[in-house]
């Protein structure tokens, strides 16, 4: 189980590792090793009752797209947002660039380190 989140559980095993994030009565898996994953699954259904739904393609409204061949995992709001415009009656408004340097590189080193420089943040 990972310290910040008690719905997250992590193994590590040689070169594999496997991610069981638990929500309500559903559990997503992750993993890099197909092997790792039945048996896990095996495990899990021999002590609970459960049912194999296959591959995820939505988490609480999080559509999951794959490309297998370019090994890609990619995550859309896409129609979340839809839904959200929709009910406000802003699905007729026009899209807009955000103005934001494209050039510009975002990285850990430059996330707040101590207590007084995260208070400056907005």
């Amino acid at each position: 189980m990972m310290k910040e989140d008690h719905c997250v559980y992590l193994k590590w095993s040689n070169n594999s590792f496997i991610i069981l994030s638990l929500y309500f009565d559903s559990i997503l898996i992750a993993r890099n090793d197909k092997e790792m994953i039945f048996t896990t699954k095996r495990w899990l259904s021999s002590n609970f009752e459960m049912k194999d739904m296959g591959e995820a393609n939505y988490v609480l409204g999080v559509k999951i797209i794959r490309d297998h061949t370019k090994r890609l995992l990619g995550l859309t709001q896409e129609t979340y947002m839809t839904k959200m415009l929709e009910c406000y009656y802003m699905q007729d408004n026009k899209p807009m660039v955000t103005p934001i340097d494209k050039s510009l590189s975002l990285s850990h080193d430059m996330c707040p380190k101590t207590l007084e420089e995260n208070r400056k943040c907005p």
